[in-house]
């Protein structure tokens, strides 16, 4: 999974349900399911990639969706389909078919400007290369997601950090840290617009076993607090910290 593309100016922090309705804004589908709070969930989604040795199915009619609270991991071996799933999820891509939707909403038909908004008040993301700039401190790097809003999320930033563990190396550039340091400030970064979800890409790969399960401890903190967790591995320890384990295997979910 590739980073988001980077956040551009807004004209304020207001979530998408107190922007007005307009063409590519992010409002409800009259035929959603009003209980659905899912974080996010796929509906019927297929994915086609079109080459030229023809069509290849990279996801076939999969329906998932995560819970608040809630931390699932999806495994599968390489080429199953599972960064797909992911990019679909933090809409970095569109399906072919199908729907994906927050909080019972659809986001197809999404402005560019709405899908940047939505994203970046709903979505945290988690990579396995930490992606943390390395001339700026664990704080600039939390705080950077909000770069382009008017509110200093400084303090924000700090509480984050204290919070998994890091309030003696607020001022540490990523160079000054280790692997396991450096995953706990990119884990505060995907908290600091205070997500309805995370999804976290391979979150262990570069991490020792110690190091793994201190990281996993943290993000089954992070789903008690009420945020839904997505980890895509190959790790089977990842699994030992989920409350559900989805295996895709050629695009179709074979085991929930």
């Amino acid at each position: 999974m590739s980073p988001p593309p980077a956040d551009g100016p807004t004209a304020g922090c207001d979530g998408p349900e107190s922007r007005p309705a307009g063409a590519g804004e992010y409002t409800r589908d009259p035929s959603a399911d009003a209980r659905d709070d899912a974080p996010v969930r796929l509906d019927g989604v297929s994915k086609r990639y079109e080459g030229g040795g023809g069509s290849v199915v990279a996801l076939d009619d999969v329906e998932f969706r995560v819970d608040r609270g809630e931390v699932v991991a999806v495994v599968g071996p390489s080429g199953s389909g599972k960064s797909t799933m992911l990019n679909l999820l933090g809409l970095l891509d569109a399906p072919t078919e199908g729907r994906v939707l927050l909080r019972g909403r659809p986001t197809a038909g999404l402005s560019d400007r709405a899908t940047t908004d939505v994203r970046r008040e709903t979505i945290g993301f988690v990579f396995q290369d930490f992606h943390l700039l390395p001339t700026l401190s664990a704080v600039e790097n939390v705080a950077l997601p909000t770069t382009f809003l008017p509110d200093d999320a400084t303090a924000r930033a700090e509480e984050l950090l204290e919070r998994v563990g890091l309030g003696e190396r607020l001022d540490h550039v990523p160079g000054e840290l280790s692997g396991g340091q450096k995953q706990r400030v990119a884990i505060a970064r995907s908290l600091v617009n205070r997500p309805d979800v995370v999804l976290a890409d391979e979150p262990t790969g570069n991490l020792d076993r110690d190091t793994a399960r201190d990281v996993l401890a943290e993000f089954r903190r992070v789903a008690d607090g009420g945020v839904g967790v997505v980890a895509v591995t190959h790790d089977d320890l990842v699994t030992e910290y989920a409350d559900r384990t989805v295996e895709l295997v050629d695009g179709v979910v074979r085991r929930e």
